[in-house]
């Protein structure tokens, strides 16, 4: 790969720990779905943060919200309240079809999930089942639902009791879920998988499981709630109602925040003394996330994530050397005849676009929700030299 040595990079190696590997790239500006590092060279962000910047860069609504509140009020302690956070709360809870519920605010998805996991204990029961490859965090928590034995292992024991089953596969479902079994984890599409879509009629199942059970149904929605499916949340295209529903990363556009809702009796079950944090419900934080909800209403980009994602998914799939495309609305994931992966985002950051290999086959997009029509036309008229670069 051409990028040129880098000063940032190298003092990156020796002022932060080494848990993310050397970074590909030192990105010093964004507007839009474009982002350009300190050597001057523009990039397409097909990536988005990892499913993150919903608005893209610097967008006005969400750099005008932030800045409003920051004049006003910067940070309250959760002994008191704010607009922000009441109307976030309300907001989430509408989006979510109006039914009966409360809402948690976090920071980030893992500290969601630790909330939701808190919030599971409070049944009386101790046992969860969860999907294999399934993904919901690094803290100790989130990482005991997280199959990956790669992540797990160096830190175990973790939390338990968690029952790992094949995504996607009811039989096995039903089988390790019981009486016992406070809730059943899933995503409704698993992003560090490679984009794996939940079959038609899995969520249902669960549902029912869970109902037969006594469980919460939880589902985790921070990859792929808040219009990056082209739903506000992946769920409803499922028609199910979950219990528990955790979100981060695309609700703040970038700025940091996360959410547990719990819906009916799930709404109650965290009661003062059982949970809290710092930084959850900071008003900055919620206005930002007040201005990405307000401008996907805004601007329709439920609609323009569904038809451009279409198109994306249609123009990759139109190459021989890709085997599968998947997703919904701009949350893609793609397998490639090879185990390429790794070199085909080296080509792309070559040609200007940026993406993501989740696995050795695999290459996952998550771009912006305002990404154009002329970036994913230049992105599609590029990929097949990208593939042509990267020896697929």
């Amino acid at each position: 790969m051409s990028t040129p040595t880098s000063e940032l990079t190298e003092r990156y190696t020796h002022a932060l720990m080494n848990t993310f590997g050397p970074p590909k790239l030192a990105l010093v500006r964004g507007e839009g779905s474009h982002v350009w590092d300190e050597h001057g060279k523009e990039y397409v962000d097909l990536l988005g943060g990892i499913a993150v910047n919903s608005l893209g860069h610097a967008h006005p609504a969400l750099v005008a919200a932030v800045t409003e509140q920051l004049q006003t009020l910067g940070h309250v302690s959760n002994f008191f309240t704010t607009g922000p956070q009441v109307e976030l709360a309300e907001k989430l809870l509408a989006l979510l079809g109006g039914h009966e519920g409360k809402v948690f605010l976090a920071n980030s998805g893992a500290e969601a999930n630790e909330g939701a996991f808190k919030l599971t204990r409070r049944t009386g029961r101790t046992h969860v089942v969860a999907a294999e490859g399934g993904f919901h965090g690094r803290t100790m928590g989130a990482l005991a639902l997280t199959s990956k034995a790669a992540y797990r292992e160096p830190f175990e024991p973790l939390p338990g009791e968690v029952t790992f089953v094949p995504y996607g596969d009811v039989e096995a479902l039903a089988a390790a879920v019981t009486d016992q079994t406070a809730a059943i984890c899933l995503e409704p599409i698993q992003g560090e998988a490679g984009v794996v879509v939940a079959p038609d009629g899995y969520l249902a199942a669960a549902r029912a499981i869970a109902d037969e059970h006594g469980a919460l149904l939880w589902l985790d929605e921070v990859q792929s709630g808040v219009g990056r499916t082209g739903e506000w949340f992946a769920h409803l295209r499922h028609e199910v109602v979950p219990d528990v529903v955790t979100l981060a990363k695309g609700l703040g556009g970038g700025y940091p925040i996360g959410a547990v809702v719990g819906l009916g009796r799930a709404a109650d079950l965290l009661q003062p003394g059982n949970h809290g944090t710092t930084f959850g419900g900071n008003p900055v934080a919620c206005a930002a996330a007040l201005a990405v909800i307000g401008t996907i209403e805004d601007e329709h980009l439920l609609e323009h994530v569904t038809v451009i994602g279409q198109k994306v998914r249609d123009g990759l799939a139109a190459d021989p050397r890709v085997t599968e495309v998947r997703g919904e609305g701009l949350l893609i994931g793609l397998d490639l005849v090879s185990e390429t992966a790794a070199q085909v985002v080296e080509a792309a950051q070559d040609a200007g676009f940026i993406v993501n290999a989740p696995t050795p086959r695999r290459i996952r997009l998550a771009p912006p929700l305002v990404l154009t029509d002329e970036d994913a036309a230049a992105f599609l008229a590029a990929w097949p030299g990208i593939l042509d670069a990267a020896g697929v």
